[in-house]
């Protein structure tokens, strides 16, 4: 007995560590985003980093406005969100509820393999294979636009989507469906009104989950999206906030108010995924409390 306890006891303190060493990450991260990301807010004025339309750092006289960033950002995420999300929760659906056994193991490693595949290769896949198409399709100069970035991040968010809806639809007790079918329903209704919405606290887990990493994508991004900072529009050459830091941190001076700018960027996207991921958990639990 007193070797268990003293297991317990070590195992205890062992997650208690982990615990602590995640929170103290996180609290760091926090902090230095916010030392980095104050001063240039601070110089520019933070009506005119966070409203302004024009972006020239490298100008005799530089203009720090990250407007025409956020909003793609926020098009491309949203337009990412609205393509990806259906068709990774059907496929979901049909591996899970759907699909032969057989059908169902030849799909899976598929959508696996999506999950493992870098980032570059989705960006020069979409700019051989994407941008080339909807340059021919829509008769545009360039077809790197916000289109195929939206196109590129709906694709790269189906394998969160899919993998932890399906676990969250394969968690729901059988029971439930047994008494949908007993009571009349069809197959059909019963996956639509009984299994999703009791896998819902999951479902909502992988969209979480994609909408993370479609924000904070940025070699494929840039790849395909053209990285010129326009206002956002379906045709338009664009800059995500991602892509803006890494397309100019390499040959930003240290010090200098381009790269503190850079800095502020990051702080902006780090409060915009914390109030995205809030928002998100609120409409999660009073959908629980309903």
């Amino acid at each position: 007995m007193k070797v268990k306890n003293i297991i317990e006891r070590v195992m205890n303190t062992v997650f208690f560590v982990c615990g602590i060493i995640s929170i103290a990450a996180v609290l760091m991260i926090t902090v230095y985003m916010i030392i980095a990301g104050i001063p240039a807010i601070r110089e520019v004025g933070l009506i005119d980093f966070l409203f302004g339309t024009v972006w020239a750092s490298t100008a005799a006289e530089p203009k720090f406005g990250i407007l025409p960033f956020i909003m793609t950002s926020v098009w491309g995420t949203l337009g990412a969100i609205i393509i990806g999300v259906p068709i990774g929760l059907m496929t979901a659906v049909f591996l899970s509820k759907i699909a032969p056994p057989k059908l169902a193991g030849i799909v899976r490693p598929a959508v696996e393999l999506l999950a493992g595949i870098p980032s570059v290769v989705y960006g020069l896949v979409g700019m051989m294979v994407l941008v080339p198409g909807i340059m021919n399709l829509f008769n545009l100069k360039s077809g790197s636009c916000l289109l195929a970035a939206i196109l590129v991040l709906a694709i790269m968010i189906l394998p969160s989507i899919i993998s932890v809806s399906e676990t969250a639809l394969n968690a729901v007790p059988r029971e439930y469906e047994e008494a949908s079918l007993g009571l009349g329903a069809t197959w059909i209704e019963t996956i639509f009104k009984v299994s999703i919405p009791a896998a819902k606290s999951g479902i909502v887990t992988g969209v979480v989950l994609g909408v993370g990493r479609a924000i904070g994508e940025a070699m494929a991004v840039m790849m395909v999206a053209g990285n010129v900072a326009n206002m956002p529009g379906l045709f338009t050459s664009v800059r995500f906030l991602t892509t803006a830091i890494a397309s100019e941190m390499s040959y930003a001076a240290d010090g200098s108010l381009q790269r503190n700018a850079l800095f502020s960027i990051g702080l902006v996207l780090f409060i915009f995924i914390m109030i995205i991921n809030g928002l998100l958990g609120l409409v999660l639990k009073k959908g629980e409390e309903k």
